[in-house]
């Protein structure tokens, strides 16, 4: 299920094992499945992505760090 969504706290990722990184605030697409959640945004000229676990996810919907859409908020 794809939805959008708005970064407004810090969340922080990793491209494999290098240095933690921020998502800058702003909009982001959300893809949820079974096993992970997908962020997606544009920052510029440049497209960033991760996949963070649904628990990670869910904590940051709950500290308010990302807020879902009204247009179909679902619940991980």
């Amino acid at each position: 299920m794809t939805q959008t969504a708005r970064i407004v706290g810090t969340i922080e990722y990793r491209e494999g094992d290098g240095q933690a990184m921020e998502i800058r605030e702003g909009p982001v697409e959300v893809d949820i499945t079974e096993i992970d959640v997908t962020l997606s945004w544009v920052d510029g000229d440049s497209h960033g992505s991760t996949a963070i676990p649904i628990g990670d996810f869910q904590r940051y919907l709950n500290e308010g760090k990302i807020v879902l859409d009204a247009s179909g908020a679902a619940q991980a």
